[in-house]
């Protein structure tokens, strides 16, 4: 049975820092001033926990998307947020045995890298909530398989269907090429990475065929491609950029978090216009240094859609029915043009309105493995 939840007065509240926990992680500070003359709202004895995959929860990207959504609720419910960051795989089963010992109420777990270990942990803890970010937490440990239902009772997982969202960028980087090169690269073959991949390429096949224009898409085939190995932003997401870039690619994806970095690297060695898209955040807002190169970016509403997880747990109207984000619940979409504003097509954003309308009626058909 659930533990209570009791409501503790304002006045003999203070908000704790995120305590560094006995695992394996680092717990990220926490700014616990409210100001003066604020008042700090009431709280309770619910504890929302959340554990990152290594990327941190410095990533630019879903780590920190995720990050955020949890400490909006946590704040918005008037609690601390424990927070422990994760360096390796290793790490992850240590950090949620420690956050289980710690009392959370519900833990979210960021990345489809943590399936195996999060799906551990809500079996033998069934009173504790879990809220999965980006695996369905159904069948094998790559996210692949989804039925609508997780594996595990008290895991709520939290999809994206960025394919539809994919569709759009790959469209528009069809329009924006002038080589009539586009090109992709991922971090590892995992389906949330490879579905950004795969609605690229049918977005920019999808122009070619309805504007007559030549467009090849370069790191992705529909099956296989180009990865780094990794999600690090190191000399292999740089050297797996160039190799894209080396085959006349004028706008390049990278999917993988911080992996971006590589490309910005290649794309700054090539000497060349080339553009960048983003996934998971708006590149553009999270990492300043990138607004020369990014075209738009392919967004995943992480922040909101776990926001409204832990606010509806520290609320007692926690549900464990998976969450699909899409174009039509605004769970997926493009970020805006900024700096390419002027660049791109004056009728492209139109012609991008149509094809999001044909995506939601069903009159285009995008593919991927979450339907």
């Amino acid at each position: 049975m659930k533990k209570s939840r009791k409501v503790v007065a304002s006045g003999l509240v203070s908000l704790l820092a995120a305590a560094t926990l006995a695992a394996c992680g680092d717990a990220p500070e926490e700014d616990t001033n409210t100001g003066s003359g604020s008042e700090t709202p009431a709280a309770s004895d619910f504890l929302p926990c959340i554990v990152s995959d290594a990327g941190g929860f410095d990533d630019k990207s879903f780590n920190q998307l995720g990050f955020e959504g949890a400490k909006q609720a946590a704040d918005e419910l008037g609690v601390e947020l424990k927070a422990v960051e994760s360096n390796s795989e290793n790490e992850f089963a240590p950090n949620l045995e420690s956050l289980v010992g710690e009392g959370c109420d519900v833990i979210v777990t960021v990345g489809f890298a943590l399936a195996s270990a999060t799906k551990e942990s809500a079996t033998a803890n069934p009173d504790i909530e879990y809220v999965l970010i980006d695996d369905s937490a159904d069948g094998g440990d790559d996210g692949a398989t989804f039925d609508g239902k997780a594996d595990v009772e008290n895991i709520k997982p939290l999809l994206y269907n960025t394919a539809q969202a994919a569709f759009l960028a790959g469209y528009a980087a069809a329009d924006y090429t002038k080589t009539g090169k586009v090109g992709t690269y991922g971090g590892l073959p995992f389906p949330t990475v490879t579905i950004f991949m795969d609605g690229f390429k049918q977005g920019a096949e999808y122009y070619a065929q309805e504007n007559k224009k030549d467009v090849e898409v370069v790191g992705w085939d529909g099956k296989d491609g180009s990865f780094t190995g990794g999600f690090e932003a190191n000399e292999a997401a740089t050297s797996t950029a160039k190799q894209i870039l080396d085959q006349d690619v004028d706008v390049i994806l990278p999917v993988g978090g911080p992996i971006y970095q590589g490309a910005i690297t290649a794309i700054e060695d090539s000497g060349k216009d080339i553009a960048m898209l983003g996934v998971d955040a708006d590149l553009y807002e999270t990492d300043p240094a990138t607004q020369d190169y990014v075209m738009t970016s392919i967004l995943k509403g992480m922040k909101v859609s776990t926001y409204e997880a832990v606010l509806a747990a520290g609320n007692d109207e926690f549900d464990f029915a998976p969450y699909v984000g899409t174009l039509e619940n605004d769970g997926v979409g493009i970020a805006p043009f900024h700096n390419f504003e002027s660049k791109v097509s004056p009728d492209l954003q139109g012609k991008l309105d149509e094809v999001k309308a044909g995506i939601i009626d069903g009159s285009i058909e995008v593919k991927s493995y979450l339907g």
